[in-house]
């Protein structure tokens, strides 16, 4: 991984300030932090990110579903940038479900999100698209949504009984 994207962990006060808009995407700074935040996805085995993750208070956040050692069963998709998000609309339905956050290391929760959610953005190009996601990609997308609020999914947790160690929720999927 880059080191010059080093992931910010509980505890630093960056991971709970609100995120900026991004103002010029053309900015190579911003077309290196997204080249970065790509990276780093892959090189932590997530499935999103955000940047202020990455101690940047940008309105940019990273899906990227595969499957892999820290989420097995995940969806393939190809890797989507999204800057500047605006949710247009959530469903009527939540489930709870298992996260984690590379953010948050050695801990999964167990965290109601809406099932499907409308979402209109920026792609890394200034085109403006408009994206349904449902199931295990709108969770990631709610989760990542959240670092750009200044939350963490801790502050979603109905009760701490919902909380696991990352040991005792590999032991639950036996």
């Amino acid at each position: 991984m880059d080191p010059a994207y080093p992931l910010i962990t509980v505890g630093d006060p960056r991971l709970r300030q609100p995120a900026l808009a991004v103002t010029d995407l053309t900015d190579g700074r911003v077309q290196q932090l997204i080249d970065g935040m790509l990276k780093a996805v892959v090189a932590h085995n997530g499935v999103g990110l955000a940047a202020p993750q990455l101690a940047h208070p940008v309105r940019v956040l990273v899906l990227a579903s595969r499957p892999n050692p820290r989420y097995p069963e995940a969806p393939l998709m190809v890797p989507t940038v999204v800057v500047n998000p605006v949710i247009l609309a959530y469903d009527d339905h939540r489930q709870k479900g298992w996260e984690g956050c590379l953010s948050v290391p050695g801990q999964r929760g167990q965290v109601h999100r809406y099932r499907q959610i409308d979402v209109e953005y920026l792609d890394r190009q200034g085109k403006l698209c408009r994206q349904l996601w449902q199931g295990f990609v709108a969770r990631i997308f709610q989760h990542e949504y959240d670092h750009l609020e200044g939350q963490l999914f801790l502050d979603r947790l109905e009760s701490p009984a919902d909380l696991y160690s990352e040991a005792a929720y590999q032991a639950l999927l036996g």
